[in-house]
């Protein structure tokens, strides 16, 4: 009943919600600048947070429609390069018969769509022929199209690799580096002609046996039957995937924000003053970025459960018993694939030291394919977006995929 209540709880506010929308856009419409009372000011504000007050369950745009190259503004389009009822391989072709390196960045299914990490392909489109997971909201896929654990994640990054073939390589972000990491053995095991060139790692949970954060110590603080138990439900029948089990994007946001709970507060008095000080750059800012942030994706049941339990509990990976379908993973057996593992040193998701962990489990790459960058002064998502991943962090990241092109 727990999904059956948020979703009660949600329709039953949108009017009141839509009022606030429609109030802030009127004091909107009658602003008149310095002439403009404070107080009227204030009270468009509280209409507009209460509007922002909400969660969303659709993909929001990556919105590329261009990308600069040299002095050259070029047209970016969206194609599907390959699709399966869990996920897109989606290409972001320019027109350009420039030839680039081809580049799977993988998103993390992590709550969040992949549009979380429209900053960090609006950084590498340029250089690379940039394709990433592209992975669907649970809750709108059919329980006729399957299950989707840890084991079908792997294949599909596997499936889409094999789509962009030979000599193309891999950078994954945050939870999936575990899944690419495996994903590259499998490939490097069965000499298949496209394993990756090279293999990016950034600030992933590769090893949370090292430095744990709040994130590690609640997926070891309960037996992986609670998290079943409390924190899986099945998606109301209203929508297509009704009845599928899933973690629902509502959950995992509010565990975000509970962890940075005064960070957010903070940042909504300052919307608050932005609005009413008319600040308009600061206010959409803030709007853009809570838009994303509150663009909420559901799991799948046995992924997420999975996942917490063989990567957050029981550390298969590092302890050597990640398993393929039954059979081990072995990330000695990578040898061909150059590697590049980065952490954030105020990471307080995937702390320092878990990432790197990857490069003495690969002991069959040579130490010369093998490099580690640790980026200052940044957390989580400055490792990815923000002007240090694009000063200090992208360039060693375009420096290993050049090397190996």
């Amino acid at each position: 009943m727990m999904y059956q209540a948020y979703q009660a709880k949600h329709d039953l506010l949108h009017p009141l919600r839509e009022a606030a929308r429609f109030g802030a856009a009127w004091v909107r419409a009658w602003d008149i600048g310095a002439f403009t009372p404070q107080a009227f000011r204030a009270m468009g504000a509280v209409g507009e947070l209460i509007a922002q007050a909400r969660l969303t369950h659709t993909r929001p745009d990556f919105g590329i429609q261009d990308v600069q190259i040299g002095n050259v503004s070029v047209a970016v389009t969206e194609e599907a390069a390959d699709e399966t009822p869990f996920g897109t391989l989606l290409r972001f072709r320019k027109d350009t018969a420039a030839v680039q390196p081809r580049v799977m960045l993988v998103a993390p299914m992590s709550g969040h769509f992949a549009t979380l990490l429209r900053a960090t392909v609006k950084t590498m489109l340029p250089d690379h022929d940039l394709f990433i997971t592209d992975w669907k909201n649970a809750r709108d896929i059919p329980p006729a199209a399957g299950t989707f654990g840890f084991d079908a994640y792997v294949e599909h990054l596997i499936r889409f690799q094999r789509v962009l073939g030979p000599g193309a390589h891999i950078v994954a972000v945050c939870q999936p580096t575990v899944a690419a990491l495996a994903a590259a053995a499998i490939m490097a095991e069965a000499r298949d002609p496209a394993q990756p060139r090279s293999l990016t790692l950034m600030a992933g949970p590769l090893d949370t046996r090292v430095n744990p954060t709040k994130v590690n110590a609640l997926a070891r603080s309960r037996p992986i039957e609670w998290f079943e138990k409390e924190l899986i439900a099945a998606v109301p029948w209203r929508f297509p995937g009704g009845g599928r089990r899933v973690y629902p994007g509502f959950l995992q946001l509010t565990a975000f924000m509970t962890m940075n709970l005064e960070r957010h507060i903070n940042a909504h008095l300052a919307q608050f003053r932005a609005l009413s000080g008319g600040e308009l750059d600061a206010a959409a800012a803030h709007r853009n970025f809570y838009d994303e942030y509150g663009a909420v994706m559901d799991l799948p049941a046995e992924f997420f459960l999975e996942t917490v339990q063989r990567i957050f509990q029981e550390d298969h990976l590092p302890l050597g018993k990640l398993t393929f379908h039954g059979e081990k993973v072995s990330p000695a057996a990578i040898r061909r694939t150059a590697l590049l593992t980065v952490e954030g040193e105020r990471d307080d998701i995937c702390a320092v030291g878990q990432t790197v962990a990857a490069l003495d489990m690969c002991s069959g790459v040579r130490v010369d394919m093998k490099s580690h960058h640790l980026q200052s002064g940044v957390g989580h998502y400055g490792v990815f977006s923000g002007r240090r991943w694009e000063r200090e962090v992208y360039p060693k990241v375009r420096q290993v995929i050049q090397t190996r092109s």
